[in-house]
């Protein structure tokens, strides 16, 4: 598919951020062409005078173009237990409610329930997104068959699969298409020995990998691991090599000096997930911090049993909101860094380097924002509005590896969504799920 984009607003997210007026370009799942329309002919000779075919010409008419945001962590299939478990601690979400139902879980339920969160993903402008959950061939069969990018994380632990599995899922489930991988990864210190944690750095070390994990969620897991290690997670995974090739951590709250020192040594990512930290009440993560020592940020939503739903703007927000209430400064945490988390950061975190902007060669994953909305206007700033104004109402089309999978309410995912609704409530009766 070849797709003109004209007589719109650009927003790159390229440094120095600005906003142009112009045109984009997508040929098959790339950018050909974004500027001003000045220069346009370039591409023309550089495709040997050619004339371009468009199979479709969208006049933007002035709306936003920007790249789509990332969800740096999620557990999709959690969709099953939205408003389901709620309002109790952690541990005892965890351990009373979650875990209970998700061993009952079969790998049909989550290749649905996993379609269920596609469908939230693009109304909210989400373009790919960083999963850690259960069955991930599943997983990756339902995002592969509604388009959406996918970056699978290994949440292996005490529990399973085996270190045999987890590899066989690492060597197998990349490079199977060019929307998904399969990272290392596991779920967290507490629920792994200190042996399967060694066996997860020396896999490291084979495959010269990152690994990602939750860390640091809450002030309780902190301290349970200094009493039985000595240390902090943070700095019990340096020490056994895990971090040797980069990676980072999920949620990463409660942090200390030599935490931050081990995320810069190793060049870190660290996601953080305020609107699911801050319903569990786990804490407010130092994002100012963060960006003052120059360890980079990425979003991410978490699942949708702990947050509880799917809403990148409503995260961005609370990510500014919140670290100006933890500093006492309303000057903290500018918007236009929490937009660059939102997009850049999640790509880098995920190891899409083309996907962090858009530019020529670039893929083409990329939303429209409605500027012919109140809550937009007036345009003084559209970065800003976009963070602390904007909503989902705002995400016209979103489109992934240059297809459009959803614009102006409807889903082009190759499925119709009530039949989605109907398999995921199925679900529910036949686990007998009461809120």
């Amino acid at each position: 598919m070849n797709t003109r984009f004209y007589n719109a607003k650009i927003l790159t997210m390229e440094e120095p951020i600005k906003i142009i007026e112009g045109e984009l370009w997508v040929g098959g799942s790339a950018i050909l062409y974004v500027g001003d329309g000045t220069d346009k002919e370039r591409v023309y000779e550089k495709n040997g005078n050619q004339p371009i075919i468009w199979d479709e010409e969208i006049d933007c008419r002035g709306n936003l173009l920007m790249p789509g945001f990332k969800d740096a962590h999620t557990h999709s299939a959690m969709t099953l237990l939205r408003s389901y478990a709620d309002d109790m601690p952690l541990q005892d979400w965890l351990n009373k409610q979650v875990f209970p139902v998700e061993a009952k879980l079969e790998s049909e339920d989550i290749y649905h329930l996993t379609k269920l969160a596609v469908l939230e993903y693009l109304t909210s402008g989400i373009t790919g997104v960083m999963e850690m959950y259960l069955e991930p061939r599943a997983i990756q069969e339902a995002f592969t068959e509604c388009g959406m990018r996918n970056a699978q994380v290994s949440g292996i632990n005490k529990f399973g699969p085996s270190l045999e599995e987890l590899e066989n899922r690492y060597l197998s489930l990349n490079g199977q298409n060019e929307l998904s991988s399969f990272m290392l990864g596991f779920h967290a210190e507490y629920t792994c020995s200190k042996e399967l944690l060694q066996d997860i750095a020396a896999m490291a070390h084979k495959y010269k990998a990152p690994v990602f994990t939750h860390n640091a969620e809450t002030a309780l897991e902190v301290e349970e691991c200094k009493e039985r290690y000595g240390v902090t997670p943070t700095v019990l995974f340096d020490r056994l090599g895990i971090y040797d090739f980069g990676g980072g951590g999920y949620h990463c709250v409660h942090m200390c000096d030599d935490d931050f020192e081990v995320f810069k040594k190793r060049n870190l990512i660290a996601v953080t997930n305020p609107a699911s930290n801050l319903k569990l009440a786990s804490g407010i993560a130092p994002i100012s911090r963060y960006l003052q020592e120059g360890i980079p940020v990425a979003i991410g939503t978490d699942g949708p049993a702990s947050n509880n739903c799917l809403d990148m703007f409503r995260e961005m927000f609370l990510v500014t909101g919140l670290a100006k209430y933890r500093d006492g400064d309303a000057s903290s945490t500018n918007a236009l860094e929490v937009l660059k988390m939102a997009t850049v950061n999640g790509a880098k975190a995920m190891g899409w380097k083309d996907c962090e902007t858009l530019a020529e060669g670039s893929k083409a994953d990329l939303i429209m924002i409605d500027l012919h909305q109140p809550n937009m206007q007036p345009l003084h700033n559209i970065p800003k509005n976009i963070v602390y104004a904007g909503s989902k109402q705002n995400v016209k089309l979103t489109m992934i590896n240059g297809k459009i999978l959803y614009e102006n309410g409807n889903f082009h995912i190759g499925t119709d969504p009530e039949e989605i609704y109907e398999k995921c409530n199925a679900i529910s009766k036949r686990l007998q799920l009461e809120a």
